[in-house]
């Protein structure tokens, strides 16, 4: 007699959500310990929250009180890797087929096959268990309205949270052999069971469903989705909150799946676990580890502008772990993974790796302070008909000199203002004195925007003439007093 003719129930609660890219596990093996035996048949295996206490279902054992047939459960106690110090469940066992069908989040209730109530305690449903101690409480009946199970083969899987039953069970609308179902608590009570429709439910069965910790996952065993052969374990993401509308279900794959029956999936820390005859005639429970994806993290840092206004500051990220490719997302567009030309400011990168996996680290970009700035005043003062003034010696190469060096440290606009004056003094060079005055003001602006230009300042360095003025005393035909006239022949420049 296979697996689904001997035990009529389901499974516990998982820990962690799982992808397809998630089913990397160890090699397969018999749950260690003395769970198995030669004679009997285990399955659905049931985890405490610490994973210290097993819960299984044991049947054709003969030394049974119920005889051979009859389906009890046992408990056993966590003992290096494997359980050992097999027990029956006393308190919760009966003449009739028993099992464990999960336990909620923090392990204070226990949920039961079958309702224990009526003349014969076998009324078709489930029951609810509270801890009591080291014991348990007498079973509970949960009642769900409309539940009409036709047939011997049922199982019901309640969630960590207590707020969803699924069931197997062939009913008046099913489709297969047995169906999955679905009923949810509303104010304290049950729904009517909803069937979850036909991308899950086929011709053949569907048994064994297993719930992951956010109720998005499902685990069930079906022949009705190909596989390996006889009964294989499937899983299907939930797409919305109708608890019908399901993804395409995925084999395990045939580490997990034989040609013969494999069904009542559970999971525990980084374990999983699940029941097979794979190596005879009765199931027994085999488990394996999961090897986990390297966890993606991502380290950043900002490399600080180099002066004011400069705008070339970098930003540098650092991925660890996660698999394959890892792509780049900043907060500021760029999808590099370290980007250059970047602003003073805060940023924020998220890495992303082949599987999905994301990590965000945030870093920051500093540019120095805007730099003290002290504008410059040159006055020069020409002799008579003079106009010419370089920027190779004297104290016009000390004043570019220093506007080169306050850009340089980040000054972004300066403007020279340029003063020309000449005297009434006549001059022999040029027509008039007027002349004389804008030439001097030409020449220095000429001089300055030739200067500025040769180092690529020209775009932060504006020069204008104010003024070019002929002033001064009368000239009454003393050049020979250049004292007189010395104040008026200038050129004067100031920055701002």
């Amino acid at each position: 007699m296979s697996i689904k003719h001997s035990v009529l129930s389901i499974v516990v609660f998982v820990s962690f959500s799982v992808t397809a890219q998630f089913w990397n596990i160890s090699e397969v093996k018999r749950l260690p310990g003395t769970v198995n035996t030669e004679v009997a048949e285990e399955s659905i295996p049931v985890f405490s929250k610490d994973s210290s206490m097993l819960y299984f279902v044991r049947t054709y054992d003969p030394k049974a009180e119920g005889g051979e047939y009859d389906q009890d459960i046992w408990f056993s106690r966590k003992s290096g890797d494997g359980y050992t110090d097999c027990q029956l469940l006393k308190s919760i066992n009966n003449k009739y087929n028993n099992a464990v069908i999960g336990l909620n989040a923090n392990g204070s209730n226990m949920y039961v096959l079958n309702t224990y109530e009526g003349k014969k305690d076998l009324v078709k449903g489930l029951a609810v268990s509270a801890a009591d101690g080291a014991d348990w409480g007498k079973p509970v009946e949960i009642v769900i309205p409309t539940l009409d199970i036709e047939g011997d083969f049922y199982g019901f899987h309640v969630n960590r949270s207590e707020d969803i039953i699924l069931i197997s069970y062939a009913g008046p609308n099913s489709v297969g052999l047995e169906d999955l179902y679905v009923s949810k608590k509303q104010g304290g009570t049950w729904s009517a069971p909803i069937n979850m429709g036909n991308v899950l439910n086929t011709a053949s069965f569907e048994i064994s469903p297993f719930l992951n910790k956010t109720s998005d996952t499902l685990f069930f065993s079906s022949e009705g989705h190909g596989g390996m052969g006889g009964a294989d374990i499937f899983y299907s993401v939930r797409l919305d909150d109708s608890w019908t509308n399901w993804s395409k279900p995925v084999n395990l794959g045939n580490k997990i799946n034989s040609p013969k029956f494999d069904a009542y999936f559970s999971y525990t820390t980084n374990q999983i676990y699940w029941s097979s005859n794979r190596d005879g005639e009765r199931s027994d429970i085999y488990m394996a580890t999961v090897l986990y994806p390297p966890p993606l993290s991502v380290s950043c840092k900002g490399i600080d502008i180099t002066k004011y206004g400069a705008n070339d500051g970098r930003l540098e990220s650092t991925p660890k772990g996660g698999v394959g490719k890892i792509t780049y997302s900043w907060t500021n567009n760029s999808k590099e993974q370290n980007p250059f030309g970047v602003a003073k400011g805060e940023y924020t990168v998220t890495a992303k790796d082949e599987l999905g996996q994301t990590a965000t680290c945030t870093c920051r970009v500093n540019e120095p302070l805007p730099p003290v700035v002290e504008d410059l005043q040159l006055k020069h003062y020409f002799e008579y008909n003079g106009d010419k003034l370089t920027v190779e010696e004297g104290k016009l190469l000390d004043f570019v000199s220093k506007l080169e060096t306050q850009i340089t440290n980040g000054r972004q606009k300066v403007t020279i203002n340029i003063w020309s004056s000449a005297s009434y003094v006549p001059t022999k060079t040029f027509a008039t004195n007027d002349k004389l005055a804008r030439s001097r003001a030409n020449r220095i602006k000429n001089e300055l925007t030739a200067y500025f230009k040769s180092k690529n300042m020209a775009d932060k360095v504006t020069i204008k003439i104010v003024s070019a003025v002929v002033q001064g005393p009368k000239y009454e035909k003393d050049f020979e007093n250049t004292a007189k006239y010395h104040d008026f022949q200038y050129i004067e420049l100031k920055t701002e």
